[in-house]
């Protein structure tokens, strides 16, 4: 029978041959989450002998992350913000730089009452729950295309304890109307050019779905719609808060002042490149 420490040897040399970043850490990541314990506690079980079941689930998922399948949905969930999130590949895996774009909404809300908020392509809800998290009085709508992302968000809703906040829908932001207008748009859209599409890793292109990494334009295409649909989705003074892809920070600063937006800034992630864009809504 095979110990933790064989186990884990074997995988990353498997996971290593595959051209697999960091196979150790997968594999040991994955090995973790079937054995439910932490992944620094293999430390103290390398002679524990795996069970039949434990080794036959290990094969399964070393398979699949050696077809380059990503980590996260394989073990089907994430952490965010400090939340833990279901992720599947009907949505796409959040990334540590969109927790600026929430720390952003959250820092200019948290002295505000009762600030109606606008997500827009929520996808596994994470900007949503995790700003509801903090607001208490906030009111939350989100949407998205998908509605097998709707219904996963609603889950993780649930899970965190706050859909009573939230009002997720399914909806395209082109028809999407709404009878109040909103102190707030935020929104993380697909920002992926057509151009750079296929030279994005195996695990992003394979796997995640397309519909929300890319416009298959030159990744400005949400920008212009979600800004101009802004005009008359926003209170006068609403702020608007995009993450955006490295290089696309003056464009769609342009794209803002073309729609009439305001007191345009970016704000730096922790590589220092322009992460997130905001602007008032004159």
């Amino acid at each position: 029978m095979l110990t933790v420490l064989e186990s884990i040897k074997l995988s990353t040399e498997f996971l290593e041959k595959k051209g697999i970043e960091s196979p150790r850490l997968n594999a040991e990541i994955l090995l973790s989450e079937i054995l439910n314990c932490k992944r620094l506690d293999l430390y103290l079980k390398f002679d524990q002998s795996l069970k039949e079941l434990e080794i036959s689930k290990y094969r399964e998922w070393i398979k699949r992350r050696g077809l380059y399948e990503p980590i996260q949905y394989i073990i089907g969930k994430i952490e965010f913000f400090g939340l833990q999130f279901r992720v599947n590949s009907s949505v796409l895996i959040p990334r540590p730089e969109t927790e600026i774009l929430v720390e952003e909404v959250i820092k200019y809300s948290k002295s505000k009452n009762g600030l109606k908020i606008l997500d827009i392509g929520t996808g596994s809800g994470i900007i949503a729950i995790a700003i509801a998290k903090q607001l208490e009085d906030s009111q939350i709508t989100a949407i998205d295309i998908s509605q097998e992302a709707i219904n996963l968000a609603i889950e993780n809703a649930v899970t965190n304890e706050v859909i009573s906040k939230l009002n997720f829908l399914m909806s395209d932001i082109k028809d999407f109307e709404n009878n109040e207008k909103f102190d707030v748009v935020v929104s993380n859209p697909p920002y992926i050019s057509k151009e750079d599409f296929p030279s994005l890793q195996n695990e992003i292109k394979d796997y995640e779905p397309r519909i929300a990494l890319t416009d298959s334009n030159d990744g400005l295409d949400f920008y212009k719609i979600i800004s101009k649909r802004s005009k008359s989705l926003l209170k006068k003074d609403g702020r608007i808060y995009f993450e955006v892809g490295k290089g696309q920070a003056d464009n769609v600063k342009r794209i803002l002042i073309e729609n009439d937006f305001i007191c345009i800034r970016s704000i730096n992630d922790y590589q220092q490149i322009e992460r997130v864009v905001t602007g008032v809504m004159q």
